[in-house]
């Protein structure tokens, strides 16, 4: 029926989702090789390998540099079809809009022509390589440290790198806040599946759908005030305060170690 395709297919797209973020959080927690390191360590390395990344003018490079990424992943216990699906999700949309126009609009050599008129230059397809290899090595790099460090500590490691306060906070309660939101949407649907007998037209459910909608957009409002209320009477003064200690340990020396001595092998492999 109808109605019950699309209560059944929004239920399990939000599910999916829930389950994803449960899944996230235990790869936090699993013996890895980046799980056993400061969450401050691991920022600072990984925001330098981003730098070289952006720095990187070979294809070559930018290939081995992918490669360090899977390997970290590998040692990290991620599994590599997780990984590479949440790397490879805005990957088409960038391509899309930016990597596939550079093949036809660089000028240079012609590497494809039609009836004698170039459509796609020798320089173009580098572009649009060296674009490709550079916002998916950076994408890359920027999900293992989410995949491997739990979000408060995270966010304690940004806020000792004296990342604002106010923007630390933020960040805090929009995660939060999605979770919840996907928490309260799922049970919204599951409510209507469990009292629906029959089918709905595509209209009645698009109705259903926008008051959906609107009482969750009432529902957060309300809730965010009385959350920042909790927080005053609990004696929030702008600075939110973790129990996080975090000490530097034997391998996150030796982490670093071997952060500086890839960035400069890979800095010197550029420059020539």
């Amino acid at each position: 029926m109808k109605g019950e395709g699309f209560l059944t297919k929004n239920i399990s797209s939000f599910t999916h989702l829930l389950e994803s973020v449960i899944s996230t959080e235990n790869l936090c927690r699993a013996q890895g090789l980046l799980q056993g390191l400061d969450p401050r360590v691991k920022v600072v390395t990984l925001v330098l390998f981003i730098v070289i990344v952006g720095l990187a003018r070979s294809l070559s490079i930018l290939a081995i540099i992918f490669i360090l990424v899977l390997t970290l992943s590998f040692l990290s216990k991620v599994s590599l079809v997780f990984f590479l699906k949440r790397v490879f999700l805005f990957i088409p949309i960038f391509a899309a809009v930016i990597a596939i126009p550079a093949l036809f609009i660089t000028p240079g050599l012609p590497l494809v022509t039609i009836v004698g008129k170039v459509i796609i230059t020798e320089q173009g397809a580098r572009t649009a390589g060296l674009l490709f290899l550079r916002v998916t090595d950076s994408l890359s790099f920027g999900v293992l440290l989410i995949l491997t460090t739990p979000w408060t500590s995270l966010l304690a490691a940004l806020r000792w790198l004296r990342m604002p306060s106010l923007l630390v906070d933020i960040l805090g309660m929009t995660y939060r806040y999605i979770f919840l939101l996907l928490h309260n949407t799922n049970s919204m649907f599951l409510a209507r599946r469990s009292r629906t007998i029959g089918s709905f037209s595509s209209g009645e459910n698009r109705r259903w759908l926008a008051r959906a909608l609107t009482t969750t957009m009432a529902k957060s409002q309300h809730l965010s005030e009385e959350v920042y209320l909790a927080m005053l009477s609990r004696g929030y003064q702008g600075e939110i305060r973790v129990l996080n200690d975090f000490k530097m340990k034997l391998r996150d020396f030796l982490w670093i170690a071997f952060a500086l001595i890839a960035a400069s092998i890979l800095l010197w492999s550029n420059h020539l």
